[in-house]
């Protein structure tokens, strides 16, 4: 086996974004007992850390790269169809989960991310694999393994969430937290970039230094520059002393830097500065200060069709796409809208000096079932909104619709008639049995008139 442990073996290819990431990556993974690898589409070994390299022969004894199947599984032919390989073929799949075969031998692969090469394609994959360690899975212990499922997490620092999406999520967290590489946050808006951000650095060993946030797109480029960089005085009209930058605020510290691709070409140039050499130049000065901070990123743009444009620097995304984080939209996580409300829940209560409040199973079908173009941003808003504006223990369907006031009202009211109706429907075939298909008695049993059962029954289709 060539090479030293920890030590990525040269890969085929010299893309510079690609070897930043197996670079950082390399970093991070160093020092962990956990089992880390990077893998081409071709299932060959590119790297992997010294507690994979201890059960693995990364290289054979011709020389030759290792296959996965053969390091991580111990087997001379590839597995079958691997789902890993799902990252490759489909540029919207942001990681993927792999099962055991019941046929074959566990390679112990409990995650595969892309990583993503200059033009946007995915060039390799970084795989994480299982604590325990690697097994031979036969049938007569297949069920067992099936009934052991890993234990899930509800939360990671602030953020909420036991969907398989959040599950990866909170691991790729919990490996990137330690170092101090770049990180890029993508994420439609309200899915909760920043408190992501905040996660990484309360995780990490910065926790103790200042977090500072900055919403790019929210100042003009002169002022960013001044708010980032600091400046000298004199340095422009109205700079009427020396003035500190946040950089150097957050010395030893991280800086969150929101909507990234709003910026300027000269704000990149500089920023792409401080990321080569760890130094600023205050505007209008001549001497430049170190400091260290570690730097975020995040934006709910495609940086990469903004590099094809033009409009956003290619180097500058190499470095601030090290290691890139995937936020989902809330409608591909629904089973975590329970949580997220109860929650919501919970903190407007205690904030509003109200006791505890619940929603009714209705307004939490209602919930589910709704768009959330806002993503969880707008449903924490809403939340909060029904609390405030409403009254009694539980929270109703009713409750959630007067406190509407948004333009996806028609959203929300299509998604709590449903859950009303179907409640509803579910109450009149109950009645129903209840008195043997007796609709006189079941009408009074309602407590409704004979001929609004028999209006609901047509309308529900009920026989």
């Amino acid at each position: 086996m060539a090479g030293s442990p920890d030590e990525p073996i040269a890969p085929p290819f010299s893309d510079p974004i690609l070897m930043a990431r197996l670079e950082a990556i390399q970093q991070i993974a160093g020092g962990l007992t956990e089992r880390v690898a990077v893998m081409d589409r071709h299932f060959n070994v590119i790297y992997a850390n010294e507690s994979a390299w201890s059960s693995a022969a990364v290289r054979n004894s011709d020389g030759r790269r290792a296959k996965c199947y053969e390091a991580f599984a111990h087997q001379a032919n590839p597995c079958g169809t691997c789902p890993a390989m799902k990252v490759f073929e489909s540029p919207e799949v942001q990681s993927m989960a792999c099962s055991v075969d019941g046929d074959g031998t566990a390679c112990g692969m409990r995650q595969a991310s892309p990583l993503v090469l200059s033009q946007g394609d995915v060039g390799s994959m970084l795989v994480l694999f299982k604590d325990e360690q690697l097994q031979p899975v036969s049938k007569e212990n297949l069920v067992e393994v099936e009934h052991q499922p890993p234990a899930v997490r509800e939360s990671l620092g602030e953020l909420i969430g036991r969907s398989p999406a959040m599950q990866q999520l909170f691991d790729m967290v919990a490996l990137v937290a330690e170092s101090s590489a770049t990180v890029l946050i993508q994420g439609e808006s309200g899915t909760g970039k920043e408190l992501l951000a905040k996660t990484i650095h309360a995780l990490s060993g910065r926790k103790d230094k200042p977090f500072i946030v900055v919403d790019c797109g929210a100042l003009p480029e002169t002022l960013l520059e001044s708010e980032l960089f600091g400046h000298v005085k004199g340095a422009f009209t109205g700079a009427v002393a020396n003035k500190q930058g946040l950089f150097q605020e957050a010395n030893g510290g991280t800086i969150f830097l929101d909507e990234i691709a709003d910026t300027a070409p000269v704000f990149q140039a500089k920023l792409l500065r401080v990321l080569q050499e760890g130094e600023i130049k205050p505007v209008g000065g001549t001497k430049t200060i170190t400091v260290d901070v570690r730097i975020i990123s995040a934006t709910n743009q495609d940086l990469t069709e903004l590099v094809n444009a033009g409009s956003f620097r290619r180097d500058l995304y190499y470095r601030l796409a090290v290691l890139p984080l995937y936020l989902p939209p809330l409608r591909d996580r629904r089973e975590d809208i329970p949580l997220l409300a109860e929650q919501f829940i919970a903190r407007s209560c205690t904030r509003h000096h109200q006791a505890l409040r619940q929603l009714s199973g209705q307004a939490m079908r209602a919930l589910s079932q709704a768009p959330w173009p806002g993503n969880v941003r707008e449903l924490q808003h809403y939340i909060e909104r029904a609390v405030v504006t409403t009254t009694g223990p539980t929270i109703a369907c009713e409750d959630l619709i007067a406190s509407r006031h948004m333009a996806e009202e028609t959203d929300l009211r299509s998604a709590t008639r449903d859950a009303v109706a179907q409640a509803e429907r579910t109450r009149i075939v109950e009645a129903l049995k209840m008195t043997g298909g007796n609709r006189a008695r079941a009408a009074k049993l309602l407590k409704i008139s004979r001929a609004g059962l028999y209006n609901k029954l047509r309308a529900y289709r009920i026989e």
